[in-house]
């Protein structure tokens, strides 16, 4: 059965957004005449990035749920029956044939209206760790699909596969270029737009779009490090946060050093790095590990801990490095480092450590399984 209009939920975070618009750009290459709905918040990332893809967004009315008694608690059932009344009406009038849900704020809701519409709905859990939207959902859902085999959620009423991560375009066609074996034009490009040394070893830092003050001290702290070894440093700061970077690099030989708040064109810096410090979100994680980047994992110290399930696969196989937040200084940092920034071979056997536990076609899996839920 051909998907003729279909609605994908999810939003809040680039973490939600970014799988679900690389899963509509799968299901319009395949059927061009569908019609793609996505539902979101409007105080998320989807207000920007998912209108910039082309596709139609509908905002929902955002309800998360309480966590304990409190006064705005009180208005929690009105807004959810509102955000599932606002979700019927549109699947009423796209006439759509399925749900797919991210997880997120709107996702509950979506799950609730599919299901009293007796519309199926398909489940992509992104990381390790379930969110309690996607616990909900599940209950229900035709096909729960999962970016880690190692998380605990399944479909109480259909089939839980594991697809990976839908992968963002530029990423998934870096992926396929380095392992075609084209890396090397890719980083060179890469280099050239960011005004790097394509033939330097190249640390890419980044604490995601908002930056983490924690990798952000150390890293800086150890730039005479950097410099020592002959690498140069790619420091994505997040916004408003590269005035203090550059401040602590102060009288520090900083020539090899490049501070950036924040590259929309995350892939351009992918394709120039050799290694990363980053945390371990599940998009970041399967990111990586698809273009068989080594990485030095800081998990966010905040949540239920699902960043540290993240990296437990890539951990396992060699591909990565653990540090905690609590246990971050210049001298665990540095000694994370030292064996692949001195060792060549020891860095490139951990990005094909990494690239073996890393997929690439997270999109044309999840869309085989809508389909078959539609056939």
């Amino acid at each position: 059965m051909v998907i003729q209009s279909i609605v994908l939920a999810g939003g809040g975070s680039a973490g939600h957004v970014n799988p679900l618009l690389a899963t509509a750009s799968e299901i319009a290459e395949r059927c061009p005449a569908a019609r793609i709905t996505a539902l979101g918040v409007a105080t998320g990332l989807e207000t920007e990035l998912v209108p910039a893809a082309g596709i139609d967004l509908v905002t929902i009315p955002k309800a998360p749920m309480p966590r304990k008694p409190t006064p705005s608690a009180l208005m929690f059932p009105v807004r959810f029956r509102e955000a599932i009344s606002q979700v019927r009406s549109v699947l009423a009038e796209t006439k759509a044939d399925l749900i797919v849900g991210f997880g997120g704020y709107v996702a509950t809701p979506a799950y609730l209206a599919a299901w009293r519409a007796g519309l199926p709905f398909v489940i992509h859990e992104q990381n390790a760790r379930p969110g309690y939207a996607n616990k909900l959902g599940a209950k229900r859902a035709a096909v729960v699909a999962l970016t880690f085999e190692s998380t605990p959620l399944a479909a109480a009423r259909g089939r839980t596969v594991t697809t990976g991560l839908p992968l963002r375009g530029p990423v998934l066609d870096l992926a396929r270029r380095r392992r075609s074996g084209d890396g090397a034009w890719a980083r060179e490009q890469a280099a050239t737009e960011l005004g790097l040394d394509p033939h330097r070893t190249t640390v890419l830092i980044t604490g995601g779009s908002l930056g983490a003050q924690s990798i952000n001290r150390a890293a800086a702290q150890i730039a005479p490090y950097f410099a020592e070894r002959g690498a140069q440093v790619l420091h994505l700061t997040g916004v408003g946060k590269a005035d203090d970077v550059r401040e602590r690099l102060a009288g520090a030989d900083s020539t090899h050093y490049h501070v950036r708040e924040y590259l929309s064109a995350m892939h351009q810096a992918y394709a120039a790095a050799d290694v990363v410090i980053c945390r371990s979100g599940a998009g970041t994680v399967a990111e990586l590990t698809a273009l068989g980047l080594p990485a030095i994992y800081i998990p966010l110290p905040i949540g239920n801990g699902e960043q540290r399930k993240n990296a437990a696969d890539v951990l396992d196989a060699g591909g990565g490095l653990l540090l905690p937040d609590a246990e971050l200084t210049t001298a665990s940092l540095t000694a994370a480092l030292s064996p692949w920034l001195t060792d060549p071979a020891a860095l490139r056997q951990a990005g094909e450590a990494a690239a073996s536990v890393g997929g690439i076609d997270g999109a044309r899996k999840l869309v085989d399984e809508i389909e078959r839920v539609m056939a």
